[in-house]
């Protein structure tokens, strides 16, 4: 039947057409930017290779359902001949999808041929040693030249206390100069510690709506545990009764609203009525207009790190590899310093960059780009972070563009972002580097070249009969490495973009759904959709759950029927008969924490390709399947919170790949004794 059908030659042929396309992919990332026919190729070739991999992952899924079959009947093996899981059939349908793809597959590698790409040095962009080279980031040795800047802001703020009414003091310069790192800098100060009695910190970015804008600073001054009312008289009601007469101090932090009547008729009167004599509200801005309008204290002017500043803070990346200083190398960098102008956000990537490569062409190559010609606005710096970004190996431009799913500010958990790569494929197994190992890596290479930053442990609470904590580590992305990771990829959108657009979810592979945007989704799904990954946030159901047959329920469940290319999802807490609706054969990530599910369905155990299930705050889960033993790729396997589960299920130790459990140690000994 094999030779009948031509299926191995045809997957052996899909194989190798993918990798040749792929040591060409970066000559023709290049020649895209100004060659519009090679960006519609990249863009059709994309689409074809991602249903390429959907049809190679239907193999490994048949491998794997296979596997988990050893041992039945010899019945159940000959009536399986005559199922829907026929061998035979299975053989036929695959050697359809393989030949549809062939045809496609080999018209685009025909025009490619046309265009005279060159091989990459696929040898040389892969040479990573997947292990950390540099030592472990501390934020506070990457801050220079800004001390005589703390010392004037701090002062200002403590000069205010005999002001009866609340102060405004603006900090404003443009993007990537470093407000917000000045501005955590004045927060964390001792001095001001001791002398504000309530501090609370809000990021406002493009989101200037009052009433959320108030919520957030009531659940920062009660620490989230405030009942929140509706109308904006009972939220200021709310808000003099938890902040009172107290001394406070609030960062407003990236403020973009140029519009005088929402700040003076509707916030400021809200704010201003409340708080003792001293009470300061610092806003970081890059618009001098924004900071005129909110002031009542001259604002801070941010300006550029002057020379020798500049130096030690590049100089602190590109030579914290354990490169030598050497001469020739000191030479170039500061000519690269230079073009950097003084710009904290330039010159650390520029560092990181330059920090994996030790030698002097490879210096001169970068100093005679084009890059920082011109820094002194967002389009002069985005070359700079653009020339960062090309120098990655691709397995790290796919990490990195993924994280455009999630908004500006969004504080990112390092595991979690890690086991979405892996359950995307960004990220394959190399040598003795197993998954986690290099998505480790590649996480703290994107915080140590300033992709990423921000990074820090918080401890996360689980709260029900008792408090459970697990510390975790978080990260953010600068607004500008956001623009710039939606300016590289145009498969994660929004709702919102898409409404916007009026685009169809066909074009979008990967999509975080936000609050009170659930309506639109049956409007959005017209055409099918190929969504990689759906993430729908716990409290964005919490308004349906008391109606399982709600129009947004329904529809939800028919975009998962219709995502059949689904690697991660995270599905809302309160519809436990959902799972039917899950397609089996791709999903690696399954989030259903929150959900007030009582037993986990059998379907589960058909997810033969899930490496993560989270399954955390699940109060009301007493049991799991006994045949979850099945899910040989399953690596991650989180219980906390699951205070009614008496037992996991049994085999457990039949999990090799098993990395992650966490669970009530009593569980834990049920299964494994």
């Amino acid at each position: 039947m094999t030779r009948m059908c031509g299926l191995d030659d045809d997957r052996r042929m899909l194989e190798r057409h993918l990798l040749a396309v792929q040591c060409k992919l970066a000559n023709a990332e290049d020649r895209s930017e100004t060659n519009d026919y090679v960006k519609s190729w990249m863009k059709e070739l994309k689409s074809v290779a991602y249903e390429a991999d959907d049809v190679l992952d239907d193999f490994q899924y048949e491998a794997l359902r296979r596997q988990s079959k050893i041992g039945k009947s010899t019945t159940r093996k000959v009536l399986s001949y005559i199922t829907r899981h026929s061998p035979l059939l299975f053989r036929f349908e695959m050697s359809r999808k393989l030949k549809n793809v062939l045809k496609k597959i080999n018209k685009l590698v025909k025009e490619m041929n046309t265009f005279g790409l060159e091989s990459s040095a696929r040898g040389e962009e892969q040479q990573h040693p997947w292990r950390q080279t540099h030592s472990k980031l501390d934020d506070s040795k990457e801050i220079f030249g800004r001390d005589g800047d703390k010392k004037m802001v701090v002062k200002l703020l403590l000069d205010q206390q005999h002001q009866w009414k609340v102060q405004v003091l603006p900090i404003f310069g443009m993007g990537g100069i470093g407000k917000t790192t000045l501005a955590k800098m004045v927060y964390n100060d001792k001095a001001i510690q001791d002398h504000f009695q309530l501090k609370m910190w809000h990021c406002v970015s493009d989101n200037f709506d009052v009433i959320a804008l108030v919520k957030s600073i009531i659940e920062l001054a009660t620490n989230g545990s405030s009942a929140m009312p509706g109308s904006i008289e009972l939220l200021q009601k709310k808000l003099d009764e938890v902040i009172g007469q107290q001394r406070f101090l609030l960062v407003l932090d990236d403020v973009w609203n140029e519009d005088k009547r929402i700040w003076e008729d509707e916030l400021k009167s809200l704010l201003c009525s409340v708080g003792g004599p001293g009470s300061v509200i610092v806003v970081t801005c890059r618009n001098k207009q924004v900071a005129s309008i909110m002031s009542t204290v001259k604002p801070h002017e941010l300006v550029f790190l002057c020379e020798e500043d500049s130096w030690e803070l590049f100089s602190n990346k590109a030579f914290g590899n354990g490169i030598e200083e050497q001469a020739d190398l000191v030479t170039i960098g500061r000519r690269i310093v230079d073009k950097c102008g003084g710009l904290p956000l330039a010159l650390k990537p520029m560092g990181g960059l330059l920090s994996s490569k030790q030698k002097v062409q490879e210096w001169k190559a970068i100093e005679q780009s084009s890059i920082g010609d011109n820094v002194g606005g967002k389009y002069e710096v985005m070359p700079i972070l653009k020339l960062s970004y090309k120098e990655l190996s691709s397995e790290m431009k796919q990490c990195f563009a993924f994280c455009a799913v999630f908004p500006k500010d969004y504080e990112m958990e390092k595991d979690r972002l890690i086991q979405l790569w892996m359950a995307n494929g960004f990220i394959q197994e190399e040598g003795t580097t197993d998954l986690i190992q290099k998505g480790e890596f590649i996480f703290d290479e994107f915080v140590w070249r300033s992709f990423l930053q921000d990074k820090k442990v918080v401890l996360k609470s689980i709260v029900y009969a008792s408090v459970t904590e697990y510390e975790t580590v978080v990260c953010k992305m600068h607004d500008l490495m956001h623009d710039l990771a939606k300016e590289v990829t145009d498969e994660c959108e929004s709702i919102d973009e898409l409404t916007q657009q009026k685009a169809l979810l066909k074009a979008a592979r990967h999509m975080q759904m936000a609050e009170t945007k659930l309506e639109q989704i049956s409007m959005l799904c017209k055409g099918g959709t190929y969504l990689r990954t759906l993430l729908a946030p716990s409290d964005l159901w919490k308004v349906y759950c008391s109606n399982f047959l709600s129009r947004p329920l329904k529809d939800f469940k028919e975009l998962l029927h219709a995502s059949a290319s689904l690697r991660a999802l995270q599905y809302p807490p309160y519809s436990s008969n959902i799972c039917k609706a899950i397609n089996a054969k791709h999903l690696r990530y399954l989030d259903i924490s929150g959900s007030n599910i009582v037993r986990l369905p059998d379907s589960i155990c058909m997810l033969y390709n899930l490496q993560t299930l989270r399954l955390m705050n699940c109060s009301m889960l007493q049991q799991l399947p006994e045949d979850m033993a099945r899910l040989k790729m399953l690596i991650h396997l989180y219980l906390f919170g699951c205070v009614s589960l008496k037992c996991i299920f049994p085999n457990l130790g039949l999990l090799k790949n098993l990395h992650t459990l966490t669970t009530f140690l009593s569980v834990l000994e049920m299964a494994l004794g």
